[in-house]
């Protein structure tokens, strides 16, 4: 079970990092460095989530 719990974590963390990378795209005076940074944090929290996902299609 916590391995379900995790996996909705990372979800709708990944869904807010989606949200912020929106908006920092559409703000003008936004970096590139910053989006870049969102984007690997989301990227982080993907690949952790198909682990996850992995894990429990073996169980």
């Amino acid at each position: 079970m916590a391995v379900h719990a995790r996996l909705e974590t990372l979800e709708k963390k990944h869904g807010a990092l989606e949200e912020e990378l929106h908006s920092a795209l559409n703000h003008p005076s936004c970096d590139d460095s910053t989006i870049s940074d969102i984007k690997r944090r989301k990227l982080r929290i993907k690949d952790e989530i198909e682990r996850l996902r992995g894990e429990l299609a073996l169980q």
